[in-house]
């Protein structure tokens, strides 16, 4: 009876150390070094990246003007989500044309760049503001946060609106193939 018990003593004492153990570790990580100060930005973080769903892109701009931060804000935003749609339409239009193999492929990549470039700048005007911001400095400025995000459902539509109309490409162009293809892009969003 008495080792039974002094074992379930230690197991408790054992488990008792190793929780203390595992929850020191946890807050000490979690703990901003005594030096720095964490910055925390609003309309910023795990909540604003994009992914299989949605392209996002954040900003902010600063002014002595309300509406001059604002219109920053949103520029710098908006460009930051036009140069990521275009670099993954990019990848996928090479991987689409390259599985397709084209005898025309040159000609075939030189129409989906242009057709990228409407496209995107189509689109972009369907973006939704998903944050937004409005601080003052302690200066007396300006200075406005913003979210941005558009529907990768949306932008694989308009693609395929405008492709279709393309009588050169319609010829040797499948939907399915290039919808597939921009899934398994957006999806190396999820992964990471």
């Amino acid at each position: 009876m008495k080792n039974s018990t002094l074992i379930q003593y230690m197991a408790f004492a054992c488990l008792g150390v190793f929780a203390v153990a595992c929850k020191s570790k946890k807050v000490a990580a979690d703990q901003t070094p005594k030096d720095e100060v964490e910055v925390v930005v609003p309309c910023s973080g795990t909540d604003y990246f994009t992914t299989n769903q949605a392209f996002r892109s954040n900003s902010s701009g600063e002014s002595m003007d309300q509406v001059t931060s604002k219109k920053k804000a949103l520029t710098n935003a908006r460009n930051e989500l036009a140069a990521s749609i275009q670099t993954i339409v990019k990848t996928v239009t090479d991987n689409y044309v390259n599985s397709r193999e084209f005898n025309n492929k040159e000609e075939l990549e030189e129409r989906f760049e242009s057709l990228n470039r409407e496209v995107v700048n189509q689109k972009l005007s369907g973006i939704k503001t998903i944050c937004e911001k409005l601080v003052r400095t302690k200066e007396g400025r300006y200075k406005t946060y913003v979210a941005l995000e558009l529907s990768a459902d949306d932008l694989v539509t308009a693609y395929n609106e405008r492709l279709s109309k393309d009588e050169k490409l319609k010829i040797d162009y499948d939907y399915e193939k290039f919808k597939k293809t921009f899934e398994e892009e957006m999806n190396k969003f999820e992964a990471n």
